[in-house]
């Protein structure tokens, strides 16, 4: 509201009441997590992993500090990609495999935008593992949610490819052949700016995950462990369990030393470039261990490939939180700027003129 007017004039108690109640009128009230719900019924199995995602998701959304209307959700095929449905924001349920492409094409035209891609295991890593890799090495400031439960859940039950060597699906009856990916080599691979791991059924840890992912600038990878209690239930069970997850599950955090453990008593050192396990105590202190950094990249490298089979005895453990984050410009600034010198140095152009190109005939 324009006070102007009412600068050259005294004011009474009442207008001024009136002119304030006015204004705060116009100021929007603070989200909460219900506003970002939808009236749509929620449709996953009873007991998937997808409903405490969405629910981490929905809580995150309020703190982030954008308005509903520049959030956008875009999905690919698959159990995950029903998200768009149950988000009360802008959102796509796009085509296997591409939405990161959508994405990108999204963010290039809008910039301002927030743009999240939401999707699985087998819809990013098999028939959209090329557009999944360009969005990384080309740093689209998009966050990119992969629910990785190895399986293809929606079709009931085939190998993906996340499942482990010797898995035994409806597609693989004598055991898996394949060697599975590792989501976050692949991210690595690609030149990710930003790679992190979180899980389901750890609530804040995945809230805080999701919110490290909004506040990176670029394309952000946050690998999520979601279980199919249908088709592939407890694939990740050693590392979510109550009774398993001490052990089994190394909780990185930005310059402290790598220690786990039921009581706390083990932790994680470098042997020049080679990781070892030990034990805390007999003259072992957490100033001798290893201490995560986000932004060493070499060191990343090593926590990426601490992927060893649980079942094998001796391995480590698996890491959880951000791996790496650096700077690196983002593709759509770089095209805005782009096209905004080429403007300045060469005019507006003439699409017609593209068109039709330099090499015209004229047929007598």
């Amino acid at each position: 509201m324009d006070l102007g007017a009412y600068q050259s004039k005294p004011l009474f108690p009442q207008q001024f009441k009136k002119i304030y109640m006015s204004t705060m009128s116009s100021v929007a009230p603070a989200l909460t997590a219900k506003d970002f719900a939808t009236d749509q019924e929620v449709r996953w199995c009873p007991g998937c992993g997808d409903y405490s995602i969405l629910a981490q998701v929905q809580k995150v959304m309020p703190g982030i500090g954008v308005p509903k209307e520049n959030i956008v959700i875009v999905s690919g095929i698959g159990c995950s990609s029903r998200f768009p449905y149950y988000m009360n924001v802008y959102g796509m349920h796009s085509i296997h495999g591409r939405a990161t492409a959508i994405a990108s094409g999204l963010k290039a035209s809008r910039p301002e935008l927030s743009v999240w891609v939401v999707t699985g295991d087998g819809d990013s890593l098999s028939i959209g593992g090329n557009h999944t890799i360009h969005l990384l090495r080309r740093n689209f400031d998009i966050n990119i949610l992969l629910f990785n439960n190895q399986i293809y859940g929606l079709t009931k039950g085939q190998y993906s490819p996340t499942s482990e060597e010797h898995k035994i699906t409806k597609s693989t009856p004598y055991g898996s052949i394949d060697h599975p990916f590792n989501p976050l080599a692949l991210a690595s691979g690609a030149d990710a700016t930003f790679i992190a791991r979180s899980m389901d059924r750890d609530p804040k840890h995945l809230q805080a995950m999701l919110t490290r992912s909004h506040q990176h600038k670029g394309a952000s990878f946050l690998e999520i462990y979601q279980n199919c209690n249908i088709f592939n239930d407890g694939a990740f069970e050693i590392f979510t369990e109550k009774g398993s997850k001490p052990n089994e599950a190394l909780f990185m955090e930005q310059g402290k030393p790598l220690i786990f453990g039921a009581n706390q008593n083990k932790g994680i050192k470098l042997d020049g470039f080679k990781p070892v396990v030990v034990e805390l105590g007999d003259g072992v202190s957490a100033e001798d261990l290893w201490i995560h950094d986000e932004k060493d990249f070499y060191k990343a490298q090593i926590l990426i490939r601490m992927f060893d089979d649980p079942r094998i005895e001796g391995h480590f453990p698996r890491p959880f939180g951000v791996f790496y984050e650096t700077e690196r410009a983002c593709y759509e600034d770089v095209m805005a700027m782009q096209i905004e010198e080429t403007i300045a140095a060469k005019g507006p152009g003439n699409l017609d003129k593209l068109l039709r190109g330099n090499e015209v005939w004229e047929i007598q």
